[in-house]
């Protein structure tokens, strides 16, 4: 897998300025499977068939419950995180980044949109889930910007043919840490930059 390294124990400051770019091709959100050339989503999977409705979507990720602005709290980031990974999760189920514009942001959301219109002409899919242990690992003084520390447990990576549905192959991860950066903006925490890190 293919993944720029990037967590440890950081100084906000360090970690802005050493892991805010990434050249292209340098981290892939989905993976790559071994011996395969395909992309495999790293924010993994699990077999299931249509993606879950948007209604379960935004009462679980608002602590507001209703709309509003977050709070501009780390407690705040790590709901966004949470809903981050879960529309990630539906992204790569229906080939379709439309909606993760309301949970990442540029440079990971351009990589992420690249990545699922690749897939795409390819004619397949992925269905995958992660078991997620997100922690703080650190803030800006504003909580403006708030670094997220997860030890993102993969249960299976499943690649189906987006003509047939049959599954093609199947794969699993282990454990790795990942570390993501979320930015307040427009009322709200997105991510905007993500690395996976050795096994955890």
């Amino acid at each position: 897998m293919r993944f720029r390294m990037c967590v440890g124990p950081l100084v906000l400051a360090g970690l802005l300025t050493a892991c805010g770019g990434r050249d292209a091709g340098g981290f892939h959100p989905s993976g790559r499977a071994q011996g395969d050339d395909s992309p495999m989503a790293s924010s993994s999977s699990s077999p299931g068939t249509a993606p879950r409705s948007d209604a379960s979507a935004g009462a679980a990720s608002d602590p507001t419950g209703g709309g509003g602005p977050l709070p501009r709290t780390p407690r705040s980031a790590l709901a966004a995180y949470r809903e981050y990974q879960r529309m990630y999760e539906q992204a790569y189920e229906s080939n379709d980044a439309g909606r993760l514009d309301s949970v990442a942001m540029d440079p990971l959301l351009s990589i992420i949109e690249r990545d699922i219109g690749k897939i795409k002409r390819q004619g397949v899919f992925w269905r995958f889930h992660n078991v997620l242990n997100p922690r703080v690992q650190g803030s800006s003084k504003d909580a403006s910007t708030v670094v997220i520390l997860d030890c993102v447990r993969t249960l299976g990576s499943y690649r189906f043919s987006a003509r047939t549905g049959r599954r093609l192959a199947a794969w699993r991860d282990g454990s790795h840490l990942y570390q993501a950066v979320m930015r307040y903006t427009d009322g709200t925490y997105k991510i905007s930059d993500a690395t996976e890190g050795r096994k955890c």
